[in-house]
């Protein structure tokens, strides 16, 4: 469901948690833009946002959406490991981007949906899974520790992430370049 199609009835913290994707991109055009990068400032951000995309990957390696809860890999931890990861890759960005504004729009993004999407996605998933979920959630194990899978990583299009790490360092590299 594309976030013009949410339906009205649904809360307001779900509609917009919908639109967290297209918000990231335009932030992230805006980010670009306000950037001033160093090379040191690329150097630390960029290791910070690779320690990001990696709890993804590990994430996603042992989840499979939609469909389970799990405890298993990072999710033995904490319930949203994604989002850790995508908060750790934000810090990093911002890191790397060396600008008050572009560290203002990261955590003012962050801050507020990322909370967003964990709201909606905990309210679907309690509708979905009930008990189970509700059990995972006050930490009682649901399933056993199973191998990290990079097929999942797969099935969970986790490499869309890692394009966009790729692309925004790219581009940073470059920004840096021209101002050089």
């Amino acid at each position: 469901m594309s976030p013009a199609v949410v339906p009205a009835d649904r809360p307001l913290s779900a509609r917009l948690a919908r639109w967290r994707v297209p918000v990231g991109f335009v932030c992230g055009l805006a980010v670009l833009w306000l950037a001033r990068p160093t090379a040191g400032s690329i150097a630390v951000g960029g290791a910070i946002a690779l320690v990001g995309e990696a709890i993804r990957v590990w994430a996603a390696g042992h989840l499979e959406k939609g469909r389970e809860v799990t405890c298993s890999g990072p999710y033995r931890w904490t319930a949203h490991p994604l989002y850790v990861g995508t908060t750790v890759m934000g810090i990093g960005l911002a890191i790397a981007g060396q600008s008050l504004p572009v560290a203002i729009l990261a955590a003012l993004y962050l801050g507020t949906m990322i909370p967003l999407a964990i709201r909606s996605e905990e309210a679907t998933l309690r509708a979905r899974f009930g008990v189970r979920y509700d059990e995972y959630r006050r930490g009682v194990v649901v399933d056993r520790e199973r191998p990290f899978s990079w097929a999942r990583v797969m099935r969970n299009r986790e490499y869309r992430a890692l394009v966009g790490f790729v692309v925004v360092m790219t581009l940073l590299l470059l920004k840096l370049g021209v101002r050089s």
